[in-house]
């Protein structure tokens, strides 16, 4: 976990402090399956902005998880550019106008970002846009190799009947 400690951190209203950090992020978990966030520390631009009511924190950083398609279950590779605020009230009344990621004095600055890639992830992670996926019958991708299967037209449980129609 990566986390800042905001005492270091003196600002006076008006004031702003820039620093880059490497943020420690965690496989993340989506619909189902494992996705690994490759580099596992990517390099952020923090900015934080000292206001006279509050403290704005601003984060920014590239983002990419390597896991399964949803489709056909094929590599996919799924990348962000991300640029997120957070605002933490000086005397904060209401929950609004506090971060979550702030506990005490210390900004937590990997829950953010994997919050922030979480957030900025698709419907379904797919390998490509026109994925086929998978054949629902035999189980082999359709990307590698399209194909259709013919039904069987008669129910096993007709055969009786489809052999009195033969006689007549």
């Amino acid at each position: 976990m990566t986390s800042l400690d905001l005492r270091r951190v003196r600002l006076r209203s008006g004031e702003q402090h820039r620093d880059t950090h490497q943020i420690a992020l965690e496989p993340l978990t989506f619909g189902g399956q494992r996705y690994v966030p490759v580099p596992a520390e990517p390099e952020a631009e923090l900015t934080i902005s000292r206001a006279s009511t509050g403290t704005l924190f601003e984060l920014r950083f590239s983002g990419r998880l390597y896991g399964p398609c949803q489709r056909c279950l094929a590599d996919a590779v799924v990348e962000r550019e991300l640029a997120v605020r957070e605002y933490q009230a000086t005397n904060p009344d209401d929950d609004d106008l506090r971060t979550p990621y702030v506990s005490g004095e210390q900004l937590d600055l990997s829950a953010w970002a994997r919050d922030a890639l979480a957030l900025a992830l698709p419907e379904q992670i797919l390998c490509r846009p026109d994925c086929a996926g998978l054949c629902p019958v035999c189980g082999n991708d359709l990307n590698v190799e399209p194909h259709e299967h013919v039904e069987e037209s008669s129910d096993p449980r007709w055969a009786v009947l489809e052999q009195l129609k033969e006689r007549l």
